[in-house]
């Protein structure tokens, strides 16, 4: 059962408590702590009670400290500690540490309570788990073809994205995932409080950018050998094998141009302007080798039945997502697309265009200028486009005659029906198209937070549930970071008033 769970107000009051002799003698040393003492000071995990309680059994010994130990993770993850063995010795050596998480040092949970705690919140069924981690596993090689430069890994089933969207726009969910709960908690602790603290904008007309990383596994490719195969004198078998990660693939890193051996995670994010700062919204992990514009239509479903009180209005993505399904799905969720065409697919359109066209779907004029856009009617479903002479985009026509008597110049329509893909909402290269094109690299950007900032990759951890349970906490933490820029608020300015109060 869960145990005691100790209020956010409580742990404020404890924290202060704490610190403030410290702070009075050894000043630098709080200092030092004091970016990662405001982080945790605002951190409210009162929400998370009601969420996990259920998952924990009514009868036996009741499960302490488990605020504490989600504390502890955030703070590690602050500190850029990899090791939770190396951590847990940190704890009980430095007191400060130990009452930043809440306890004392000698009541600081060990190495198997934090390992407990992800265990307990993946919700993947343990004998299913356990049969995978000991059981023999086909042993795959290195690919040796290499993609050309920034060139997708190709989807394995042909159809498979027009399935999924089709099973989506059916009301098809896809909540079978033991990731979920962690997900939850995400968007508890993560989310919803930047949202409240208006860090997302409207979230009723939210714009997001869903884009893949690469995330290498700390489990090796080779596996354990456990056929006789050597004995015999043959080193080079393909025989099956014992792996510490079973569930990690081959993938193509078409930004590094090489292959690596893990898994892909998918992650839609927001861009905050004033700010300058992304903000992650949902992360799904998936195989090395999933197709970007397939874990695309799946992330989306989920993240709105996830965040069922939110609205995207907008979506970006690269070139891995410009294909008919997906324009299908987000035109039928009322979502505006801001997808390139991929180069490799110009010139692929679903039906021929009814105007002369460019490669974006701008009309082009008699004299070969393309027309300039002129806004989207939305009572007749169409985009307008008018002449680049009459709007003074050229100085000169020779068929100025010929094309139109009016002064206000030929008008041109295109119509997004005829072809969602090639007419979007919102026209290629125009004004709006570039700026909101500016967003897209958000999703990169978190990408490099993740790995880079914080260190996802340097745990060298093993397995999915890991993995993704280090991405869950630095998100969160990078939600902290926005956060207490936003409100500048200072843990040590906080203890100098209450100490210069009580003087």
């Amino acid at each position: 059962m869960l145990g005691y769970w100790r209020p956010h107000n409580d742990y404020q009051t404890y924290l202060i408590e704490k610190i403030s002799p410290i702070f009075l003698s050894d000043r630098p040393l709080v200092e030092q702590y004091e970016k990662a003492l405001s982080k945790l000071y605002s951190l409210d995990l009162d929400p998370l009670k009601p969420i996990i309680e259920g998952y924990y059994s009514h009868t036996g010994a009741p499960a302490a400290n488990q605020p504490e130990l989600f504390r502890s993770f955030i703070l590690m993850s602050e500190l850029k500690v990899h090791s939770i063995p190396k951590w847990v010795r940190m704890m009980r050596n430095n007191r400060i540490l130990a009452y930043m998480v809440g306890l004392e040092p000698s009541q600081t949970p060990g190495v198997g309570s934090h390992y407990d705690l992800v265990n307990r919140l993946w919700l993947e069924n343990p004998e299913v788990e356990y049969e995978s981690l000991h059981s023999l596993h086909n042993y795959n090689r290195k690919p040796h073809k290499k993609l050309k430069k920034n060139q997708k890994q190709p989807p394995r089933h042909p159809g498979i994205i027009q399935k999924l969207v089709d099973l989506a726009l059916q009301g098809a969910s896809f909540d079978s995932r033991p990731e979920l709960l962690m997900q939850q908690i995400f968007a508890k602790v993560g989310v919803e409080p930047s949202a409240k603290a208006g860090l997302l904008g409207d979230v009723k007309k939210l714009s997001v950018s869903g884009d893949g990383t690469c995330i290498n596994s700390g489990g090796s490719s080779y596996g354990v050998k456990v056929c006789d195969c050597v004995k015999q004198g043959v080193y080079n078998c393909d025989c099956k094998r014992k792996f510490s990660d079973p569930g990690a693939r081959w993938g193509w890193d078409s930004y590094h141009e090489n292959w690596f051996y893990g898994y892909s995670e998918y992650i839609l994010s927001t861009h905050n302007k004033n700010l300058k700062c992304e903000l992650p919204l949902y992360l799904r992990l998936v195989q090395a080798s999933r197709f970007d514009g397939v874990s695309a239509v799946v992330a989306l479903q989920e993240a709105q039945l996830l965040y069922d009180e939110y609205i995207i209005i907008r979506f970006h993505g690269d070139g891995a997502h410009d294909n008919y399904a997906m324009y299908e799905y987000l035109d039928k969720c009322g979502i505006k697309a801001f997808i390139p065409l991929n180069e490799t697919n110009k010139g692929n359109f679903k039906h021929p265009p009814y105007v002369r066209v460019d490669e974006n779907g701008v009309p082009i004029c008699m004299a070969g200028h393309k027309a300039v856009f002129w806004g989207f009617n939305k009572d007749r479903c169409r985009l307008k486009y008018r002449c680049p002479l009459a709007t003074g985009k050229i100085a000169s026509c020779p068929y100025k005659g010929q094309c139109s008597s009016s002064d206000y110049g030929r008008c041109f329509y295109t119509k997004p029906s005829w072809d969602l893909r090639l007419f979007t909402e919102v026209p290629r290269g125009s004004i709006e198209w570039k700026e909101e094109m500016n967003s897209r690299t958000s999703s990169e950007r978190v990408n490099k937070r993740l790995l880079n900032d914080y260190g996802l990759e340097l745990s060298r951890t093993r397995g999915k549930k890991r993995i993704f349970w280090w991405s869950v906490i630095h998100s969160v933490n990078i939600h902290l970071d926005a956060r207490l820029k936003a409100s500048v608020f200072s843990f040590v300015r906080l203890l100098e008033n209450r100490l210069a109060t009580a003087a």
